[in-house]
């Protein structure tokens, strides 16, 4: 008889998490060459292979990026020079530098880095920041007139500007000079700029091609200092400090340069020379945490990438969504340690503001969403929801949570009065944020944006019809089976597998991040020994996996997973490795990402009984199937009559289908002609497995 933990847990099986998993092929042979050229775990140069890097020679650039010889930006950037020469002149003739900056991390950080390098240099110099409520992104007629007003001679605009043809042209019609440095898109009409820094106006090849706005900023301001004969190391030091915080913030791909200087940078935050630096770390809590992770583990001495990404960002640009950028941009540039902590202190009190203010508008989405959209999700394969009062200096992190929960495109967006509806977009891999709303662009006041996300503002009276006509576009490019939140997993590892030397050995992907992430790891078939829910509806587990009749124990955690419990007793599971420390003792633990159901086929396997086959009927035609080990994977093979096989590792979205796999071409399993045949082949599969 089943005891009620158990009843409870059968019933829950059709709760685990909503998503789909995307295994990466494995390439054991790839990857056991590469461990003994490298030193590394085959599991390390697997995730290696994931991120494109399948040779030696890649492999010593990745690993020491320092090692790489840079090109110098001059030669990359066509129009760096003019600008070191517009620069030098205003500088010079003291004439009135005015920078134009953007409210977020990424803008906020590029004008302080300026900032400090015309200072040192004795530039004039002076900024503005539009109003994200009043004015929206980049700069402005009200901008450019205003600096006019006060005698400006040259603009600088940093991270913004790039499709700003209007406001430009104006600035030059008044007679100011104007530098754009900016990193978004390329527009189809360039403003009339006398300079432009874009790496997207770079060849993809190039190593400077995915910075951030405040990487351009930063290597023309390195660049200025040392033309002027000033490149002194702790001023570039410090500008290096605030691109990584830039860099990071703005979930910049940490490939490129972007690698090696946010490597170096993170090396130096903790001991930055800023105090508006150290200020933020302190108030943070990063410090404490730092110096207790230094305590267990004394190799330790740089911060990580999610000590910036959920610590010190959020406190940036918290600011710049319901507060005043200026706090940001005085914590940033004072050398004034009581002023850099009085600023810190008060993005604090920001940040803790647009939490509250979050998570009030997560809760009322969520409800608007189950109980009006919920039932139609499938058929629009996009939610959309527009509501009075919501701030909109937060809707745009709503939005990525409800990606997150529902795995649909999200468009958001608030009244900004009864006239006008303003909002931010989220997408999902398979949805084009940027080309949705070209495809509405009729209906819209003004938008932009990018694959994964955008703004926009439309007249509310087109609400019904920019509702049917995204409606329409997500018809056009998803299908049932992507309205799933996507799971990458890099994997497979056993927990005899899992142990300090395998930690340590991750430490060579960091910096990681956008094109680099985190490893994902998967286990199949685990059981669940103990579970229990801690703090605000966390679960704290013990899983175990028996490997030739020895059970190997891991302890584990799920953030938030409190919707899931109980858990059934068999599950596979996907997960990050994470470090904990008890009584100052470090032990490796697991972090939960993703849980799915044991296949019951992966038991048989495990315990020997490979490969399964068996024959079927389909359409009136008889085929043969299998599943069978393919190196660290199972894979599913179905033979047709002609003897035409098509084979689908475990996991994986796409398969093989030909004659032998020389000759085969890659087919996305997904469309149903495929999906169909599969899964009668499964049935007759597990039909099978029971009556052995």
């Amino acid at each position: 008889m089943l005891d009620q933990t158990s009843i409870a847990a059968a019933k829950n099986l059709r709760r685990l998490p909503n998503q789909r998993w995307q295994i990466h092929p494995q390439k054991i042979e790839l990857a056991q060459r590469l461990s003994e050229a490298t030193n590394l775990s085959p599991l390390i140069t697997q995730l290696l292979i994931n991120r494109g890097i399948d040779n030696a020679i890649a492999s010593q650039a990745f690993l020491d990026p320092e090692s790489v010889k840079l090109p110098s930006p001059l030669e990359e950037f066509p129009d760096l020079a003019t600008s070191l020469e517009l620069l030098q002149d205003c500088i010079i003739n003291q004439q009135t530098i005015a920078i134009c900056g953007d409210y977020d991390a990424d803008g906020m950080t590029s004008t302080a880095l300026l900032l400090r390098c015309l200072r040192w240099l004795g530039a004039k110099v002076d900024y503005a920041i539009p109003s994200r409520m009043h004015e929206g992104y980049g700069i402005n007629k009200r901008i450019v007139e205003e600096f006019y007003k006060e005698g400006v001679s040259l603009v600088l605009t940093v991270d913004n500007g790039i499709a700003a043809v209007e406001p430009i042209a104006t600035a030059r019609e008044l007679g100011l000079k104007v530098i754009v440095t900016d990193h978004h898109d390329i527009p189809a009409t360039l403003p009339p700029a006398n300079a432009i820094l874009n790496p997207k106006l770079l060849p993809e090849s190039s190593l400077y091609r995915g910075i951030a706005g405040v990487g351009v900023a930063y290597i023309l301001a390195v660049s200025l200092l040392e033309k002027l004969g000033q490149g002194n190391s702790d001023k570039i030091e410090s500008m290096l400090e605030l691109f990584t915080l830039g860099t990071i913030a703005d979930l910049a791909a940490m490939s490129g340069v972007n690698r090696r200087w946010v490597k170096r940078g993170l090396q130096q935050l903790p001991q930055s020379k800023l105090p508006g630096v150290q200020a933020l770390i302190q108030v943070s809590g990063t410090q404490s945490s730092s110096e207790a992770i230094a305590l267990a583990a004394p190799t330790v001495k740089s911060l990580k990438p999610e000590d910036i990404g959920f610590r010190l960002g959020p406190r940036i640009n918290a600011v710049g969504r319901i507060g005043d950028p200026q706090i940001v941009i005085e914590l940033l540039t004072t050398d004034d340690t009581e002023t850099a902590l009085a600023c810190a202190q008060e993005c604090e009190l920001v940040n803790l503001r647009r939490q509250q203010m979050c998570e009030l508008v997560e809760q009322e989405a969520i409800a608007l969403v189950e109980t009006k959209y919920a039932a139609s999700l499938a058929r629009d394969r996009v939610l959309i929801l527009v509501q009075p009062n919501w701030h909109h200096g937060v809707i745009g992190i709503v939005a990525s949570r409800l990606v997150e929960r529902y795995g649909v495109p999200v468009f958001i967006g608030t009244y900004e009065s009864e006239d006008c509806i303003r909002g931010s977009a989220r997408g999902i891999p398979e949805f084009h944020v940027f080309a949705a709303l070209e495809y509405c662009q009729d209906l819209l006041i003004k938008f932009g944006g990018h694959k994964a996300a955008g703004g926009f503002s439309l007249p509310a009276a087109n609400l019904a019809v920019w509702r049917s006509r995204l409606v329409e576009f997500a018809n056009q490019c998803l299908e049932l089976e992507h309205l799933k939140p996507l799971l990458q997993i890099d994997v497979l590892a056993n927990f005899d597998q899992i142990d300090r030397k395998l930690y340590q050995q991750l430490h060579v992907l960091e910096p990681c991040g956008i094109d680099n992430p985190d490893a994902v790891f998967w286990t199949p078939n685990v059981q669940v020994i103990e579970q229990q829910i801690v703090g605000k509806g966390h679960l704290k587990l013990t899983v175990a996996q028996t490997i030739n009749q020895q059970q190997f124990r891991m302890k584990a955690i799920a953030w938030r997973w409190r919707d899931y419990f109980p858990l059934p007793q068999r599950i596979d599971i996907a997960y990050k490795l994470r470090e904990n420390y008890f009584h100052d003792n470090a032990f490796v633990e697991l972090e939960l990402l993703g849980a799915r159901a044991a296949n019951p086929l992966q038991s048989w396997i495990t315990c020997g009984v490979s490969p399964i086959k068996t024959s079927f009927e389909y359409n009136q035609r008889q085929y043969f199937c299998g599943i069978y080990q393919n190196g660290s994977l199972l894979e599913l093979r179905i033979k047709n009559p002609e003897g035409k096989v098509l084979a689908v590792e475990q996991g994986q979205i796409t398969g093989l289908l030909g004659n032998n796999r020389e000759d085969a071409r890659r087919i996305d399993v997904t469309q149903p002609q495929y999906s169909s045949i599969i899964q009668a082949a499964l049935a007759a599969l597990r039909k099978s497995a029971e009556n052995c």
